[in-house]
């Protein structure tokens, strides 16, 4: 198989595991000459106010819009402290105290989320993956339990990782999730945050899947080499075009079979 396009690796996944929404390609942009490249030659849109990290997303993954984030539209304390737009700061430990038992630990969990460098972020894009207009730096899904597990289990066969441990912060889902998918180069499966279930309009209970730029394509390798190998994508009945059909593994009742014609019948 030659090397998948991006646009060719969103039509496997889409298709494969039913994904409701489009797979996020994030890019962090840390060098200006990315920026100018960007800015001249990409088609994108721009926040008309400030959002939170996981509003932008929804553009790419409901509405397949490339969307450029910077210091100024960012409206969210969390994931500008992650990304490093912001100052460790009293009112960061505020904003955690209503999950933790009391300041001291609120100033310990705050201070142990992954967090890019301070300061030297110049922007980021997001957009679906077939649209990305540089390597993706990590790819963020939002999809449901059963199609979280068939990720998890292809990467974990394609990069050889095994068990694969969660990163889960309090309140920064989506932002920290992807930071720290993009400095551990590893993948992440994880729930959602309060804010990214309201905000980030994930009330449908969605789960997050973050895996590298840098291994997906190896990702939806393994799962193509699954459909060659037994029709379809399906883990927990192969050769079932469903990925996540609910129906009990050796039930004898929920049984179907192809009725028979009478030899006399017209064709």
């Amino acid at each position: 198989m030659n090397a998948l396009s991006f646009s060719e690796m969103q039509r496997i996944l889409m298709e494969e595991l039913r994904l409701m929404h489009y797979p996020v390609a994030v890019k962090f942009v840390f060098r200006d000459e990315e920026m100018e490249d960007f800015k001249k030659n990409a088609t994108y849109y721009e926040a008309v106010r400030p959002l939170t990290f996981c509003q932008f997303e929804i553009a790419a993954r409901m509405k397949r819009q490339t969307v450029l984030g910077t210091r100024e539209t960012l409206g969210c304390s969390n994931a500008a402290f992650v990304f490093g737009w912001k100052d460790y700061d009293d009112n960061e430990v505020k904003s955690h105290l209503k999950y933790v038992r009391d300041w001291d630990q609120a100033v310990r969990f705050v201070q142990s989320k992954p967090r890019l460098p301070e300061g030297a972020l110049k922007a980021f894009i997001v957009s679906p993956l077939a649209a990305a207009y540089f390597p993706p730096d990590v790819v963020h899904f939002y999809c449901d339990n059963m199609q979280a597990y068939h990720l998890a289990v292809d990467y974990m066969a394609a990069t050889d990782v095994h068990p694969l441990r969660p990163n889960v912060t309090m309140n920064s889902a989506a932002c920290a999730g992807c930071v720290f998918c993009y400095l551990e180069k590893a993948a992440s499966i994880h729930p959602a945050c309060s804010g990214s279930y309201n905000a980030g309009k994930t009330e449908r209970g969605e789960t997050n899947v973050v895996i590298p730029g840098e291994q997906i394509e190896a990702t939806v390798r393994r799962l193509y080499e699954r459909i060659e190998k037994y029709g379809s994508a399906s883990i927990t009945r192969p050769g079932d075009p469903f990925p996540g059909a609910d129906v009990c593994k050796n039930c004898p009742l929920i049984v179907f079979k192809k009725v028979a014609r009478d030899a006399g019948e017209e064709k």
